[in-house]
């Protein structure tokens, strides 16, 4: 028994191994097989594989703004850094293998000499053809260091250094205008200018021949590579001076008022070139951020409130030219029952003019002029704000405009009270690009322009496309109208709503809008808050529109919340206008007596401040590094002749005239010691100059206020260039203190000459001499006479209106 099972293990045991050595042969022939019969065919099938096409990335273009130098969004390059061992000499190699691992540990800071020693020592000895040294991107100027290296210095076919290049995505100014710059994803999808315009951008990709490796692909360059084509650059209408004005300004609103969002929209009138836009949301508790394009796409689409009033007062004049502005409506204690609904106001208003139905932006006043023009003929009324282009898009040049929304009487939804709601601005969708159009089209002289923001593409300095400025509607309205509502719209700011946003350097047209904000199938108490106009109102060259949703801490009107942005990026654009400062420095009185002397210093800071004022100057030693200005220069000299001033080794130098920083350096070189009384420039020195210079002497320094003018005579100033700017006149100029005193010392002589001939007696008091009052007080609103006892009752016609100009604006006296 125990035989029989003994000899049936060794017969398994025995097949098993069988099988195994057939296996095995099996392996070996197969091997055989692939290795000699067919190796060719495995090796040319491994060849195509490993070498392919891969596209080499074009540079993408910039943007950049209006003064074609400051630079939106670029693209910088960065380099990767790989190295190809097998094309270096191993006495090279060996050589400076220590000295370029130190340099890469060094460099690189993420491992030890020795690691990266033993890291290319491996690659080099198992013939790699491609080792990537490290992940992290370097930069240009990096990249010409790491070339200088040893090993690397050889270059890319002897040192085998490989610079993979990297563009990225680049913005100087950080997150200014980063929402209207916009992206573009890795799906080709994105939103912005980068978006829009990525065709322009991207340029063309080339193509090159790459090596597969381990670690990554090696570029083969054999000369059957395709050159890539970089994007062109976009120059946009943007300033980015006034970009930084509106966000700021914007944030600060934001912030202060705890609001969900707000935009500000700046354009110039003429040509409808977009200056400024800002977007800017709420992502954490006082935190905001360019999150949404809220001035131009759906999500800021909203009911405009009041704002939209102006449409409404447009349409009425044009279809009763006959209605002045001191027609008289009675908007009752505040609370009224118009077209099937009740409309309210802030405030009881009684019976006013038709201008201060506009100017308080009373909700019944409108309602009742609309009610009464068009309640038999809805359709007239839409058919006039279809002719004002509020129904349709403006083909602005960035994707994504909202498509505005304006009730029709054919509409499903259209009921009885959708005629009196939409004239203050309910029931009707608009994005403030598009209100801002239109005002803007107030402010042109009914010329409705097409916004843009984007005026020139170029290839380097080529200009390959220019847009020009595109007319929507040559004529919104009849001149008639035109001039009542722009009356209406200064009233606003004169005399209305937005009375704290009225400046004394220039005049503002515009509208404040509070609207309620929709949500849930219902009105709520929250409230989007704006203000749209224009300014300066007699020659607008901007408009601008603001708005602030949602603010809180008590502050729901757009007078309160959105008209001081306006007002901020009024003043600071106003500020970099050419026009408006001639007459602000007509108005100021200069102390010419504190205006500096130039007396003594260094050459090249004396020759660089005359440089940028535009004075001519002179000198007899190019080659000094200290001068002086002599006293003798006269008044009508052409330029400023500079003299050496004597700095002798061992001596005390002359230091009159100069600064007390300039003499310290002087003096405390030879080692003395300064004393300095006073202020200014120096006037005295206790130590003769020429004098030897011991060390340890005290020098006791007097020093004049620099503004004295007891040794030099002050350079003429010289006349301005005549501008045509000065056709602007923002302002009245005033009499100079000089003017002033001139003609006072002319009267007082009139009087003297007067008592001489005996018309002055003393029964007869002088008439006290008033100096002349400034023109300034021409800006204030004339105070309203008081009504006589007779006159107290309501007058049945309507009140009269005396005109005044200031400034070529209508005042109501």
């Amino acid at each position: 028994m125990k035989g029989s099972v003994k000899k049936s293990i060794v017969t398994r045991v025995r097949l098993a191994f069988l099988g195994v050595c057939l296996f095995s042969a099996a392996i070996v022939w197969k091997i055989s097989n692939i290795q000699f019969k067919e190796g060719e065919k495995w090796r040319a099938l491994e060849q195509e594989r490993r070498v392919v096409y891969q596209p080499v990335f074009a540079t993408r273009g910039s943007i950049v703004a209006d003064d074609g130098k400051s630079i939106m969004a670029t693209s910088l390059p960065f380099f990767r850094v790989a190295w190809d061992p097998s094309v270096v000499d191993k006495a090279l190699f060996t050589s400076k293998v220590d000295s370029l691992a130190g340099l890469l540990s060094q460099f690189f800071s993420d491992k030890s000499k020795q690691e990266y020693k033993r890291k290319l020592q491996n690659a080099y000895s198992s013939h790699a053809r491609y080792l990537r040294l490290n992940s992290r991107q370097i930069n240009f100027q990096e990249k010409k260091e790491l070339a200088a290296w040893p090993i690397f210095r050889a270059g890319k076919n002897r040192g085998g250094v490989i610079f993979e290049k990297v563009d990225k995505r680049f913005r100087p100014f950080g997150g200014l205008a980063q929402r209207t710059i916009g992206f573009v994803n890795e799906d080709k999808n994105g939103a912005g200018l980068e978006f829009t315009f990525n065709r322009h951008l991207a340029g063309k990709d080339g193509e090159a021949l790459f090596e597969r490796l381990p670690g990554g692909n090696k570029p083969i360059y054999d000369g059957t590579e395709i050159k890539p084509i970089d994007g062109y650059d976009i120059q946009t209408t943007l300033d980015i001076n006034l970009q930084d004005v509106a966000e700021n300004a914007l944030y600060k609103s934001l912030v202060d008022n705890n609001a969900q969002y707000g935009c500000v929209i700046l354009m110039e009138v003429q040509t409808g070139a977009i200056k400024a836009v800002a977007n800017l949301g709420k992502v954490d508790e006082g935190i905001y951020r360019e999150d949404y394009n809220y001035a131009i796409a759906d999500q800021g689409r909203t009911e405009p409130g009041s704002t939209f009033k102006l449409a409404s007062m447009m349409a009425i004049l044009e279809d009763n030219p006959e209605m002045t502005l001191d027609d008289m409506v009675d908007t009752g204690n505040g609370r009224k029952y118009i077209g099937g609904a009740v409309k309210t106001d802030s405030h009881g208003y009684g019976k006013i003019t038709v201008k201060q139905v506009f100017e308080k932006s009373s909700n019944i006043g409108v309602a009742m002029l609309v009610d009464a023009q068009f309640s038999k003929n809805p359709s007239k009324y839409t058919d006039y704000l279809k002719r004002f282009g509020l129904h349709k898009q403006l083909g602005f040049q960035m994707a994504g405009e909202a498509r505005p929304y304006v009730k029709d009487p054919q509409d499903r939804s259209w009921s009885r009270t959708s005629l009196t709601t939409m004239s203050i601005g309910y029931e009707l969708k608009l994005a403030p690009l598009q209100t801002l159009a239109f005002y803007n089209a107030v402010a042109n002289g009914g010329v409705k322009m097409q916004p843009m923001i984007v005026k020139e593409i170029k290839q380097v300095d080529k200009v390959l496309e220019h847009f020009e400025p595109v007319v929507l509607n040559p004529k919104i309205c009849s001149d008639e109208t035109l001039a009542k509502v722009k009356a209406m719209m200064e009233g606003v700011v004169t005399e209305g709503t937005a009375r704290s946003i009225r400046s004394p350097d220039f005049s503002i047209a515009g509208k404040t809008g509070t609207a309620w904000k929709f949500k849930n199938g219902a009105y709520t108490r929250t409230y989007s808050t704006s203000f749209c106009g224009y300014f300066p109102a007699d020659k607008p060259k901007y408009s601008c529109i603001v708005v602030v949703d949602s603010p809180k801490k008590g502050r729901i009107y757009g007078a309160d919340v959105a008209a001081p942005v306006f007002r901020e990026v009024a003043d600071k654009a106003m500020a970099r206008d050419a026009a408006s400062q001639r007459p602000v420095l007509a108005r100021t009185t200069f102390n010419r007596a504190k205006t500096p002397v130039v007396q003594a210093g260094m050459q090249d800071e004396l020759r660089l401040v005359f440089e940028k004022i535009g004075v001519r100057n002179e000198t007899t030693a190019p080659d000094e590094d200290w001068v002086r200005v002599p006293v003798t220069t006269a008044n009508d000299t052409d330029a400023l002749a500079l003299q050496p001033l004597t700095v002798r080794p061992g001596r005390v130098p002359d230091v009159h005239g100069l600064t007390l920083r300039d003499a310290l350096f002087l003096l405390e070189n030879r080692g003395l010691r300064v004393r300095a009384l006073g202020t200014g420039r120096v006037k005295a020195q206790s130590v003769a100059a020429g004098a030897a210079a011991r060390r340890g002497t005290v020098v006791t320094l007097a020093l004049e206020p620099i503004g004295q003018r007891s040794t030099v005579a002050p350079m003429p100033l010289v006349a301005p260039a005549p501008s045509q700017l000065v056709e602007n006149k923002l302002l009245t100029p005033v009499d100079t203190d000089l003017e002033a005193k001139t003609r006072e010392l002319a009267a007082k002589a009139k009087i003297r000459m007067a008592a001489v001939k005996g018309n002055a007696t003393s029964t007869q008091p002088k008439k006290a001499t008033k100096k002349p009052e400034p023109r300034k007080a021409e800006n204030k609103p004339a105070t309203p006479a008081k009504p006589k006892p007779a006159e107290s009752k309501p007058a049945k016609r309507p009140t009269q209106i005396t005109q005044q100009t200031t400034n070529g604006n209508p005042k109501k006296a």
